[in-house]
């Protein structure tokens, strides 16, 4: 007779599995790097001491963090609502549209105060929209959400390069992008708050983003556990039959969750825009839809477990970067090979030690330890 698996505690659930697979996404990756002669310690240390090692590389690992928090929480949302949500990257590309047209018409008579606001609400409504399609088409029509993101994300990217090469690119400028914007439309900088640790920065993008996406995770937080919306988008992710049972329109249920995914994902284009390069350029969004499925899947769809990845996942780039320059040999194609190792065991791989661990747990239960002393008896 097997084992039966037992239920794991949330701190092993939660903590110790993505910390394993963590682990041996780096073992792996150290071998990659012994492939090609370096040293992984070494490597190792080098990644670290880049990511964190320096104010700068905090500050700069943080503001790729800020990205990938708002694109883990886009996809944990729709995640939680039994929904892929592989549009995240389309969502937040066509978002900067929103906040184009917001920063392009007040940037030079609002403070960037008054901006803000209205390009979060721009930029939410945006990708919001984008994601109300295919929610639609699913809800109403059985078209398989996943299908209709991807196609999605070629239609964004379609569009936005349409007006970044015309009605939005400067006459005089043969550059794909919107003007350059003015003050009014700057983010101001966070890396006073490392410098008040001592640290120095000499230049660094993080930005009052950073703290938008905090309290964005906080509010996903209270939406899934403390609402009855988020508790009907539970429901229905655990048992569509069950939750019509219960009367949970799945329509409606269907449509929202999108939309808050693609609210969230739209959201994610203030930190690049607003906050580092002050302008809409082509392909802004650089891949950071599909990293946030991992930074989902890693952080367990928990809202705290998707910043952590998050912040992990800022200092494989931040760190990476250094890596590339302290190491010759090993290139950027390399460290996105060890970024994909870390996807494929946190994300693709994740249930692999799940088993054993969960059976590890049963031999040493209460119940397990009773059955034995039961059979003992018996014999």
């Amino acid at each position: 007779m097997s084992t039966p698996y037992a239920k794991l505690p949330a701190w092993a659930d939660y903590g110790l599995i993505p910390v394993i697979n963590l682990f041996v996404a780096f073992v792996v990756a150290g071998f990659v790097v012994l492939l090609v002669g370096e040293n992984p310690f070494r490597a190792a240390v080098i990644l670290v001491e880049g990511a964190f090692g320096k104010g700068t590389g905090i500050a700069f690992t943080l503001f790729y963090a800020t990205t990938f928090i708002f694109t883990g929480l886009s996809v944990a949302v729709a995640a939680h609502c039994g929904l892929f949500n592989i549009g995240t990257e389309g969502q937040a590309y066509i978002a900067g549209l929103g906040i184009a047209v917001v920063c392009l018409s007040f940037d030079s008579v609002l403070p960037w105060w008054l901006t803000f606001p209205l390009a979060i609400v721009a930029s939410a409504v945006v990708g919001a929209l984008w994601g109300l399609i295919p929610a639609y088409l699913q809800a109403k029509r059985g078209s398989h959400i996943v299908i209709t993101t991807i196609m999605f994300n070629f239609i964004a990217a379609s569009i936005m390069v349409y007006l970044l090469v015309g009605p939005l690119k400067p006459a005089a400028s043969q550059a794909p992008q919107t003007r350059n914007f003015f003050a009014g439309a700057e983010l101001p900088k966070l890396n006073w708050i490392i410098e008040l640790f001592g640290a120095k920065i000499r230049s660094a993008p993080l930005n009052i983003s950073f703290l938008l996406a905090l309290i964005m995770a906080f509010l996903v937080w209270l939406l899934i556990w403390r609402t009855k919306l988020g508790y009907e988008m539970r429901t229905y992710g655990h048992s569509p039959k069950a939750a019509r049972y219960a009367g949970i329109s799945e329509t409606r249920i269907i449509i929202t969750a999108m939309m808050i995914s693609g609210a969230l994902a739209g959201m994610m284009a203030l930190n690049p825009v607003m906050g580092d390069q002050h302008n809409v350029a082509i392909d802004f969004v650089s891949g950071a839809g599909f990293v946030g499925i991992a930074v989902a899947l890693m952080g367990r769809l928990h809202p705290i477990g998707i910043v952590l990845a998050a912040i992990l996942f800022g200092m494989l780039y931040q760190g990476g970067a250094e890596l590339a320059f302290e190491m010759p040999a090993i290139s950027r194609d390399m460290i996105v090979i060890i970024q994909g190792l870390v996807i494929l065991f946190a994300g693709a791989l994740e249930h692999m030690f799940r088993p054993y661990i969960q059976a590890l747990f049963a031999s040493f239960s209460p119940r397990s330890v009773g059955m034995e002393a039961v059979k003992g008896k018996g014999a």
